[in-house]
């Protein structure tokens, strides 16, 4: 199969770039934004050399995984605080999107798809998708952030610090190209109901629906500082709220995310 939009992603103006081989999918969108490329633009590559996750992380490639980037322009009345909750439509949509593509196991159920805080998806409890989010202003003053979206559809990395599989270890036969042209479609109905941050209590509800750990231990470690309590939620600003064993509450905007065993080992 080869990499295209859904109809519906045509629809709203997107447009696709498709690359046999890339260092990075959003080195490359932003590399487009500096030339002037406006956006919304999907870029995506057959082959990721130089992927990076988190705080600079690097994200190793194995041949038919799914490695893409969103290219969005921000309005101008778009304040940064509901820039940053793009992060939970990417996770609806990614959700919704493996949700199809996998179907129904055979007695009727779904695979245990789950949203890890704030921006990372499960299968079974270890991590199958990363994504990550960049906002740059240009010279001319138009802002733009990529949306990176890196899947394990063929296999996972070994020698990571925490459990990684694939959505072929799991026995789902899936595409790299079947999965985007869903994910296209999914991005569509999830941005329609964040509707520029106006809407971002229901991409909440959504978010909260398939989040790991919900109710239960979680530690969150940040600036060499920790908090240990329950995963209460995530508030309007999309911070995960943790309620204490003293009943406060912290609510934290970014950090590392331990849940059960590990948080009460943390």
């Amino acid at each position: 199969m080869t990499f295209v939009l859904d109809p519906a992603a045509t629809a709203a103006g997107y447009r696709l770039e498709v690359h046999d081989s890339l260092a990075s999918t959003s080195t490359q969108a932003l590399d487009r934004a500096r030339a002037g490329e406006t956006g919304p633009l999907w870029v995506v590559t057959r082959e990721q050399t130089g992927g990076r996750g988190r705080r600079g992380k690097g994200w190793s490639w194995i041949p038919g995984n799914h490695a893409a980037s969103l290219l969005w322009p921000v309005p101008p009345s778009l304040a940064p605080d509901r820039v940053a909750t793009l992060g939970f439509v990417a996770g609806v949509a990614v959700e919704r999107a493996l949700r199809r593509a996998c179907g129904p196991g055979a007695d009727g159920r779904g695979p245990d798809f789950r949203l890890k805080w704030p921006n990372d998806v499960l299968l079974g409890g270890a991590k199958l998708v990363g994504i990550l989010l960049e906002m740059e202003t240009l010279p001319d003053r138009r802002a733009v952030v990529t949306v990176g979206i890196g899947i394990n559809v063929a296999g996972a990395p070994d020698g990571l610090p925490y459990a990684a599989t694939s959505l072929a270890g799991a026995g789902h036969a899936v595409d790299a190209p079947g999965l985007f042209r869903l994910l296209t479609g999914a991005w569509i109905e999830a941005e329609r109901l964040w509707d520029e941050g106006r809407g971002f209590s229901r991409i909440r509800e959504a978010w909260l629906a398939a989040a790991a750990g919900l109710g239960g231990p979680v530690t969150v470690q940040a600036g060499g500082r920790s908090a240990t309590g329950t995963f209460e939620t995530i508030d309007e600003g999309g911070r995960l709220v943790v309620r204490l064993p003293d009943g406060g509450h912290v609510a934290v905007s970014a950090g590392e995310v331990h849940f059960g065993t590990a948080a009460t080992a943390a």
